[in-house]
C-alpha cells in the first residue's frame, strides 16, 4: 500500500497499534454459527447496514418465513440478561462469555422450557406483561452449541429472523463477520448506485454552484467511474449511496470498508467494525437522509472511524486548472472490493455561471450555517441589503446567468431579519443559532424550547412558525430531514383552544398527513412535551377506547386483538377468576393471549381491559365455563 504525506509515519505506527489491539479482541472459530451450524445460512442484514436512524449492529439469519427454528448459544457462558417485550428485539437473549464478549439473540418465537419458565415464574410473581432480568453469572450456565430457543418473528420485526450480535466487554456492537462463519458464503463485491459532491464553506462550488450535486455512474467492466469531468472550486466533500449482496440473496445489504485514493496514493480509510450504543443517533449526522454515507471529517460526529481523524480528512481541494484522478475504493467483510473512479477539475470563481432553473420568486434555502437566497433577475438592480441587529451589509450576487442571481450569507455571522433584493424583501425564517454542546433555552411568544447539553448533534439554526386555526393549531420547528441527537423540550401555549386537557396531547404529523402520537403534559392553558423529531405537531384530542374482539376463549387460552385508532395501546391487563393472568402481545398483527403457569386450565369470569395512551379505557367480559 502506498501512503502519501496525509499519513505521516508516526500516524501509521498509532494505525497498526491499534490494528494489533483490534484483533486481540477477534477470536477467529470461537463462536459457532446460532443458525444452522456447518449448514449453509442466508442473511437478510449484516452489521453496518443503513436502517432510517441507525447502523445495523449485527446479523439478520433468513428462516425462509417461518418461525421456529432452532437457536443455539453461539459459545460456552452464561445467561446474561432475558427479556420478553412487545417492541425492540421482542423476546430476546443475551449471553456473557469468558472471553468478555457478549452475544445477543433477538426477535424470537420462545425460550427454551427452563429460561421460559424462569422469566414467566417473576412475571407473575410482579404481575407485568413486559420484563427483563439479569441473573447472576453462572445462574444458568450454557454450552457451545446448547439449543437455547426458537426464532420468531417478536418485536419490531418485518417477519422471522434471528437478529445476531457480537458485543465486546464495554457493551459495543462488533462485526460478527469478523469471526468467521464460514456457513456465510459472499463472493461478490460491494455495488456502488450514486456518488454525490457537497460544498464544505461559503466559498465552495461544484461545478460553478454552492449546491449538492448528484452523479450517475458508469460501470466499466468490473470497475464504475462518473464519466464527466467535475469542476470544482474551494473544498468539497463526498458522499456514496452504495450496497452489498451475499451469495444466492437478493436483499440488500451494507458493508464495513471505504478508501480513498488521490492520484494512486491513499489519502484516508473509513472502516465501520464497532457501534457504541451511546451514540447510536450521530449516524443522522454520519449520513444524508439514512441514504449516502458522508466520507469527509465533521467536527461534531463523535463516530471514531476515519483514519487519519483530522479536520481536513475527506476535504477534497484542486488548484485552479489542476486535474485531479480519486478513486474510491468499496470493500466488504470479506475483502471483495470494487473501484469508483472519478476526476474533478479546481476552477476559480467565477461570477457569472449557466444556472438550470429560474424561480418565480425568490426562493430560501437554508444549508446548515448557510443561508441561500435564488431570485429572478431584476432591472432594478442587484445589489441585495441583508439588515442583522443595527447593521446594513450590501451584498452583489454571489453568482448568476442572466435570468437567476444567487446570494449567500453565513449566518454564524449574523441572522438576518430580513433581506432586501430590491425587487422584493426576503424574511428569513431563523429565529436563533444554538450552539451544540450547550444548554440553551429559546423562547419566544409562545413557544419556549429547552436545549440541553446533548441535544443537538451540530449548530441548529432554529425555524419556527404557527399556523392552523385555534381548533386545530400546528406548531412547525424546522424540517422533517433535520436531525437531534436527543430530546428538546417544548413548553407550546395554546390558550386560543378549548381543549378536553384530559383526553387531548401532542402527535407529530408527517407529510402525508398521518399522525404519531408525542404525548405532552398540560400546565394550565400550555402544553409540555419532549420529542426527538423536527417537523409539524398539533393537540388532537381522542375521545374513542380501543376496539377489542374476541378471537378463542377457552380453557385452553384467551385470546384477543386490540387495536386502537389514533393514540395507540399504552397497556392491558387481564383476570379470570379475580385471578390476574399474563398476557403476551404481537402489535404487527394486534394479536394479544394468555401465557399460564404449567398450563393450568383457565375458569371463570374474564375481564380484558385496555388503555391507550390518552387514557381510554375499554374493557371485554366474558365468562368461561
Amino acid at each position: 500500500m502506498k501512503l502519501n504525506k496525509a499519513f505521516p509515519t508516526f500516524l501509521v505506527t498509532f494505525f497498526l497499534s491499534i490494528l494489533s489491539a483490534w484483533s486481540q479482541e477477534i477470536i477467529q472459530d470461537y463462536f459457532r454459527s446460532p443458525v444452522k451450524p456447518e449448514g449453509r445460512n442466508y442473511l437478510s442484514g449484516n452489521f453496518s447496514e443503513l436502517r432510517p436512524n441507525h447502523f445495523h449492529t449485527g446479523l439478520d439469519y433468513k428462516f425462509g418465513g417461518v418461525e421456529g427454528e432452532p437457536i443455539y448459544a453461539a459459545a460456552d457462558g452464561w445467561v446474561h440478561r432475558i427479556k420478553i417485550s412487545t417492541y425492540g428485539y421482542g423476546n430476546v437473549i443475551y449471553l456473557k462469555h469468558p472471553t468478555g464478549h457478549i452475544t445477543v439473540y433477538g426477535h424470537l418465537r420462545n425460550f427454551i422450557p427452563k429460561l421460559q419458565r424462569y422469566i414467566i415464574e417473576e412475571m407473575y410473581k410482579q404481575q407485568v406483561n413486559e420484563l427483563e432480568l439479569m441473573p447472576a453469572p453462572g445462574e444458568l450456565s450454557v454450552k457451545k452449541g446448547e439449543l437455547i430457543a426458537n426464532g420468531g418473528n417478536s418485536g419490531s420485526s418485518g417477519g422471522p429472523h434471528l437478529h445476531f450480535e457480537i458485543r465486546d466487554s464495554l457493551d459495543r456492537a462488533m462485526d460478527p463477520l469478523q469471526f468467521g462463519f464460514p456457513e456465510i458464503l459472499d463472493n461478490i463485491p460491494p455495488t456502488p448506485q450514486t456518488i454525490a459532491l457537497v460544498p464544505l464553506d461559503i466559498n465552495s462550488r461544484i461545478n460553478g454552484e454552492f449546491a449538492r450535486r448528484e452523479f450517475t455512474l458508469v460501470k466499466n467492466g468490473t470497475h464504475y467511474s462518473i464519466p464527466q469531468t467535475i469542476e470544482i472550486t474551494g473544498r468539497v466533500g463526498v458522499e456514496i449511496r452504495s450496497f452489498d449482496q451475499l451469495d444466492g440473496a437478493s436483499n440488500r445489504n451494507g458493508f464495513p470498508h471505504f478508501e480513498l485514493w488521490k492520484n494512486d496514493s491513499l489519502t484516508f480509510s473509513m472502516s465501520v467494525d464497532k457501534v457504541d450504543f451511546n451514540f447510536t443517533r450521530q449516524f443522522l449526522l454520519h449520513t444524508h437522509q439514512n441514504r449516502f454515507t458522508k466520507l469527509y471529517f465533521q467536527p461534531e460526529l463523535k463516530f471514531d472511524y476515519f483514519f487519519p481523524k483530522t479536520p481536513v480528512t475527506g476535504h477534497l481541494e484542486a488548484e485552479i486548472g489542476e486535474r485531479v484522478n480519486y478513486q474510491l475504493r468499496l470493500r466488504d467483510a470479506y475483502g471483495n472490493e470494487r473501484k469508483i473512479d472519478f476526476k474533478l477539475l479546481g476552477k476559480d470563481q467565477e461570477f457569472f455561471v449557466n444556472l438550470s432553473a429560474t424561480p418565480q420568486r425568490a426562493q430560501v434555502n437554508y444549508q446548515g450555517n448557510i443561508l441561500k437566497i435564488e431570485a429572478p433577475s431584476s432591472n432594478l438592480g442587484g445589489l441585495a441589503k441583508f439588515y442583522v441587529g443595527s447593521r446594513i451589509f450590501e451584498m452583489l450576487p454571489s453568482y448568476q446567468d442572466d435570468q437567476t442571481r444567487v446570494y449567500l450569507w453565513d449566518m454564524r455571522f449574523g441572522i438576518p431579519e430580513e433581506v432586501d433584493i430590491c425587487s422584493e424583501v426576503v424574511i428569513p425564517e431563523v429565529k436563533q443559532r444554538i450552539h451544540v454542546g450547550e444548554e440553551h433555552l429559546f423562547a419566544e411568544k409562545s413557544v419556549q424550547i429547552s436545549f440541553n447539553e446533548n441535544t443537538l448533534l451540530e449548530d441548529l439554526y432554529l425555524r419556527i412558525s404557527e399556523n392552523g386555526s385555534s381548533t386545530n393549531p400546528r406548531l412547525q420547528i424546522n424540517d422533517t430531514d433535520e436531525y437531534l441527537w436527543n430530546s428538546m423540550e417544548v413548553l407550546w401555549n395554546v390558550s386560543a383552544g378549548n381543549f378536553d386537557k384530559s383526553r387531548t396531547h401532542v402527535y407529530q404529523v408527517s407529510p402525508s398527513g398521518r399522525k404519531s402520537f408525542v404525548g405532552g403534559a398540560w400546565e394550565d392553558a400550555s402544553i409540555r412535551f419532549s420529542t426527538r423529531n423536527f417537523g409539524t405537531f398539533t393537540l388532537t384530542e381522542d375521545k374513542t377506547g380501543p376496539i377489542i374482539r374476541p378471537v378463542r376463549i377457552s380453557r385452553d387460552e384467551i385470546r384477543f386483538t386490540i387495536r386502537d385508532e389514533l393514540s395507540g395501546i399504552k397497556n392491558f391487563e387481564a383476570f379470570v377468576d379475580g385471578k390476574w393472568v399474563l398476557m403476551r402481545y404481537e402489535h404487527k398483527k394486534s394479536l394479544i393471549w394468555s401465557e399460564t403457569l404449567d398450563k393450568q386450565p383457565l375458569s371463570g369470569q374474564v375481564i380484558l381491559r385496555v388503555t391507550d395512551q390518552a387514557g381510554n379505557v375499554s374493557e371485554w367480559k366474558g365468562t368461561i365455563s
